[in-house]
């Protein structure tokens, strides 16, 4: 393909700061006016992964018009107020015009695969969440984030003038696989050349695609995402090889590639792969070493925490659940203490140290209830009571209190917000199995009917493993009502792989 010759234009000034978007925080900080964003889009639908850093991108001017998905919120938020009123740019101001232009001088329409986007850097990338309710128009070339940094002066005209190619097959699985502007050096990396170096937008991207893979999982579960995920991680690693155009960008990459593997390992340890998930934390752990990043550190051993524990490696950890809470401990993070101390709490009931374990459940509970602050981690957004009551569960389950570890698996699945099927499906195959180990058959087969009214939206080889256990224990209680019911339907679900 012909690269560009036209030299995308450069903003000659900072982006305008949106003052009436500050106004309208009040005196929240980004952090609680990010939670208030998140809670207004469950009330009507929506899930956006707002934080703090977004907030400040808004305010900053660096997000000139918000995507469907956050307008409708906003728009909910502040009843009667147009985005004008909120300080953005009208979307007709910010699409299509440098796009056309730039196609117009490339003549890029000749050799245009079908159903792809122009190539052009003002093309809507494929990362940006999906609006299946109001579809976008076919020529609609926004692009909710600008990743672009206006003080980069790197002459990087390929990866910025050209589409950022998406992989353009269907399905929630592809979206979290989609390279965005990742994409070009992806290519390069399939071709066996070295990428170009990268930018900002580069580590944009990837901070993006970390955010989509965790929304997909929340929704749909580990087993379809693992393959698609491990190819941006490799192109992101390859970026590291190339080198950055400034420091800033370069720890914005390692810090982003690091989250992106722990991810990956995430997504390989819930769909059974431990070997692979072992690696992938691995990596993130040296990276958090190799860059004295102590976010990234806890953040690795934590899921490598999780792990152990999943393994049958109890002590292992307590160990890694320790070494994640020293750490942590310079972050100023209750909510990451307390959810670190949840792990070492299952490190010590996998070791039958009951003692051990209601202590560190004790340090939890009191954690988490010091509430959220604008220190806690972004990826800890799946981290509230529901969570909180499912881990707990988990640890007298093991423990082998089953009316204790229902109790709180009920909690978990009450309080879980139901567009979060993968969890939600978690907590109740939890409850179920509870249950069943608790000689409460036909509720276990309740509850477990439920889980498999979830798995058409859920894929997850952890929530397989565990329903399969159930029906082995509920396999002698055949004529207790609703189980043989439960175990037909349990037995029709096609093999997994």
């Amino acid at each position: 393909m012909t690269s560009s010759t036209v030299t995308s234009p450069r903003p000659d000034r900072p982006p305008r700061p949106n003052l009436a978007f500050r106004r309208l925080r009040g005196k929240r900080s980004p952090a609680e006016f990010a939670a208030a964003v998140r809670r207004a889009a469950r009330e009507i639908g929506e899930r956006v992964s707002c934080d703090a850093r977004y907030i400040g991108r808004v305010e900053a001017g660096e997000i000139r018009c918000p995507n469907y998905a956050y307008e409708r919120v906003f728009l909910h938020m502040f009843p009667g107020r147009t985005l004008t009123d909120l300080g953005f740019a009208p979307r007709s101001s910010v699409r299509g015009r440098r796009a056309r232009a730039d196609e117009e001088a490339t003549g890029a329409h000749a050799d245009r695969a079908p159903g792809t986007a122009s190539e052009t850097r003002r093309a809507r990338e494929p990362y940006d969440t999906p609006d299946t309710q109001y579809p976008h128009h076919p020529h609609d070339t926004h692009h909710p984030y600008d990743l672009h940094d206006p003080h980069d002066t790197h002459d990087d005209n390929e990866e910025s003038d050209v589409l950022r190619r998406a992989f353009m097959m269907s399905g929630a699985t592809v979206a979290a696989a989609s390279l965005g502007p990742l994409a070009l050096a992806h290519d390069a990396v399939a071709a066996g050349r070295p990428p170009r170096r990268a930018g900002a937008g580069h580590a944009g991207a990837l901070e993006e695609a970390v955010r989509r893979i965790r929304l997909l999982d929340d929704r749909h579960g580990a087993d379809g995402l693992y393959r698609r995920a491990a190819a941006p991680l490799r192109t992101a690693y390859a970026l590291l090889d190339a080198g950055a155009t400034r420091q800033a960008t370069a720890d914005r990459l390692y810090a982003g590639a690091g989250e992106l593997a722990i991810s990956v390992g995430w997504l390989a340890h819930d769909s059974g792969r431990f070997d692979d998930a072992r690696s992938h934390y691995a990596e993130a752990l040296a990276t958090s070493r190799m860059t004295g990043d102590p976010a990234l550190e806890a953040h690795a051993f934590c899921n490598m925490a999780f792990l152990a524990r999943d393994a049958g490696r109890p002590r292992e950890a307590v160990r890694a659940a320790q070494a994640a809470q020293r750490a942590a401990r310079s972050l100023g993070s209750a909510r990451l203490l307390s959810l670190l101390a949840l792990r070492e709490a299952g490190g010590w009931a996998g070791l039958a140290d009951r003692v051990g374990c209601e202590q560190a459940l004790t340090r939890a509970q009191a954690l988490f209830g010091q509430g959220p602050s604008d220190a806690d981690p972004e990826w800890m957004t799946f981290y509230g009571e529901a969570e909180l009551e499912g881990l707990e569960a988990q640890c007298w389950s093991t423990l082998g209190d089953w009316p204790r570890a229902a109790r709180h698996a009920r909690r978990a699945a009450a309080l879980q917000d139901p567009h979060f099927t993968r969890n939600l499906a978690l907590y109740s195959a939890e409850l179920a199995d509870d249950l069943a180990r608790g000689g409460r058959p036909d509720e276990a087969a309740g509850a477990g009917m439920r889980v498999l009214d979830l798995l058409g939206e859920v894929q997850s080889s952890r929530i397989h493993t565990m329903l399969a256990g159930t029906a082995r224990v509920l396999l002698p209680h055949r004529r207790a009502s609703g189980v043989s019911a439960f175990l037909d339907r349990h037995a029709s679900l096609p093999r997994t792989a």
